[in-house]
């Protein structure tokens, strides 16, 4: 069975940082570009940056670019989600996902529906 579990979320002020992690089994893990998306509610899942199966090459949507960091490691089947100067607007629900990419070495896609698996997703509230 396929599992994908967030943590670190909570409550951070303004102009905080968080560091996100996901941890992931059930799945070859080298075989799968991760993504972080987040969620506001009332919004559309918003996608916030991918990573390669194997690190090498990284995509970020322009809302973080500058100021969050992804990470995984293969060995330990983790993606991590650094993100500094965090403002109230981005208080959401934060999820990371699985796309299977076999032996490409893109990132994941922005678009949701193109992931295989999903975590529950962790709450970050950023209070003014």
């Amino acid at each position: 069975q396929v599992q994908l579990v967030e943590s670190g979320g909570g409550l951070v002020q303004a102009g905080g940082s968080l560091r996100l992690s996901c941890r992931t089994s059930g799945l070859t893990f080298n075989h799968y570009a991760t993504t972080w998306f987040r969620q506001a509610p009332g919004k559309e899942r918003e996608f916030l940056a991918s990573i390669s199966w194997d690190g090498s090459a990284t995509y970020y949507a322009g809302s973080v670019k500058g100021r969050s960091t992804i990470a995984r490691d293969n060995a330990k089947n983790t993606i991590d989600l650094q993100i500094n100067s965090l403002k109230p607007e981005e208080t959401a629900i934060y999820y990371c996902a699985a796309r299977n990419v076999q032996n490409t070495y893109s990132p994941g896609p922005s678009t949701p529906v193109a992931y295989d698996y999903w975590g529950q997703g962790t709450q970050v509230t950023v209070s003014s």
